[in-house]
């Protein structure tokens, strides 16, 4: 006999659980399918466990420059495997967090596969058999996985998922990342600053793509200075993997050079999870391996909605959650605004740091906008010259008729949390001139956004 609910979510990655745990304090009666584990990739495979390994590189760059700070540091060296079992810790912990929120807040768990068999109908294999479950409401939050070019495939030895480069089975002595997205550079930085001889190949004409192009161009200089080694508008064609090396053919300018590697990582972008679960006999839309849903991640199939990486672009786990929020609090019968994509932060954990959110200078002006931007580099803030981090920049982009923040794009220490407040200024529909008269607390790295702003109009006092 079939168990029923209100809500059926398939996945418990950071939209899915989300979901399920809002529906449940909305009253719902909520069951969450997942095939693997609790909290999905970003908890277990994918942001929080590499932010770990990036603090323990950060912490490992900072011990090296001991005497800047008046300090004295010998014997400065690592332990990988010591490095990835805290790592894996904190996944763990983390991971485990989820299974007792379901428990507080009554979510019905149940470990196994899903398939939508028809509206309204999910049968999912577990351990112990197939358990059929109704619900009206149905919720897919599948999330993605690393895309494979054919001839880059990652075999784990060699050539490297992004899960593999997690629990490495070697510390790459010259390693080659292959793709300039948050991903690859966040894993071209830990395993730089570790020592490992690093290259990065990029198809596009610039390093981190999406970013405003100052910002990709501010970075590259800064890896360089790292002896990070960039190449643009450049195709790895083929991968000779052998015993202790693999040998990269890499095309660049319409030629072919070889080059030698011992470990290869593979961040080529992602695909969504959309096999197996019965969407196309279900006539769900799907472009590319991503469902198409509406503003409010309806699909078109009364009462199932996508959420999340399987729903397409931005790929982050914080848009996954906003909207496994709003499609809750939609089916128990709210009226919640819909997610708007041009509003939500993209962050790079790399050294330094990257984050913005909105429309990039070239996008704004494409756009149609008369703009003024604003910039203030961090060599003018008294806070980030005293923490010994004064290579950055901040940049602000305003519409000139009518003062809306449309972008903001920061490059330094701790943008990453920086960033929080132009997301705020977006939501609240502030302008140039309400920044303008913000006090922003000194001594502090904000200050920077301050000055942004008021450079916008030629009004920077510290620079």
């Amino acid at each position: 006999m079939a168990q029923n609910f209100d809500l059926i979510v398939i996945g418990a990655g950071p939209g899915g659980y989300v979901a399920a745990i809002r529906a449940a304090q909305l009253g719902l009666k909520v069951a969450c399918v997942e095939r693997e584990h609790l909290g999905g990739i970003c908890l277990n495979w994918g942001c929080l466990p590499t932010k770990a390994m990036l603090r323990s590189s950060e912490v490992f760059h900072l011990m090296h420059r001991a005497k800047e700070f008046g300090l004295s540091a010998t014997g400065i060296d690592y332990d990988l495997d010591a490095v990835v079992k805290r790592s894996r810790g904190v996944a763990k912990q983390l991971a485990g967090g989820i299974g007792h929120l379901f428990k507080k807040n009554k979510v019905t768990t149940i470990m196994g596969e899903a398939k939508v068999t028809a509206k309204g109908k999910v049968s999912v294999k577990t351990d112990k058999g197939t358990e059929e479950l109704t619900a009206k409401n149905i919720v897919l939050a599948t999330g993605a996985r690393a895309r494979n070019l054919p001839g880059l495939e990652a075999d784990g030895e060699r050539v490297w998922s992004y899960k593999h480069a997690l629990v490495p089975p070697h510390m790459p002595k010259k390693l080659l990342v292959i793709g300039s997205g948050a991903i690859g550079i966040e894993f071209a930085s830990f395993y730089n600053t570790l020592g490992a001889e690093t290259t990065v190949v990029e198809v596009m004409d610039r390093i981190l793509p999406v970013e405003d192009e100052e910002i990709s161009k501010f970075a590259k200089k800064q890896f360089e200075k790292q002896k990070m080694k960039i190449m643009e508008k450049a195709v790895v064609k083929s991968l000779d993997r052998q015993k202790a090396k693999v040998i990269a053919t890499i095309e660049v300018g319409g030629k072919a050079e070889k080059h030698e590697f011992d470990t290869v990582i593979s961040a080529v972008g992602i695909v969504g999870n959309v096999e197996g679960l019965g969407l196309e006999e279900l006539g769900v839309k799907i472009d590319r391996t991503h469902v198409l849903t509406d503003e409010y991640c309806r699909t078109g199939v009364e009462g199932l909605y996508a959420i999340g990486d399987i729903a397409g672009a931005p790929w982050l786990a914080h848009k996954a959650s906003h909207e496994g929020v709003m499609v809750a609090e939609l089916i128990a019968g709210m009226h919640p605004h819909p997610v708007k994509p041009e509003s939500i932060a993209g962050c790079t954990y790399c050294h330094p740091q990257v984050a913005s959110v909105g429309l990039t200078e070239a996008k704004a002006k494409a756009a149609g906008h008369d703009i003024k931007v604003g910039r203030f580099p961090f060599i003018g803030n008294g806070k980030a010259i005293a923490l010994g981090e004064p290579e950055g920049i901040v940049k602000t982009i305003f519409d000139k008729k009518t003062g809306e923040l449309l972008g903001a794009h920061m490059i330094g220490a701790e943008v990453t949390e920086l960033i929080q407040g132009y997301i705020i200024g977006r939501q609240l529909e502030t302008t140039e001139e309400d920044l303008a008269h913000t006090v922003f607390p000194h001594p502090t790295l904000s200050e920077m956004m301050h000055e942004s702003v008021l450079d916008a109009d030629g009004r920077a006092i510290h620079f």
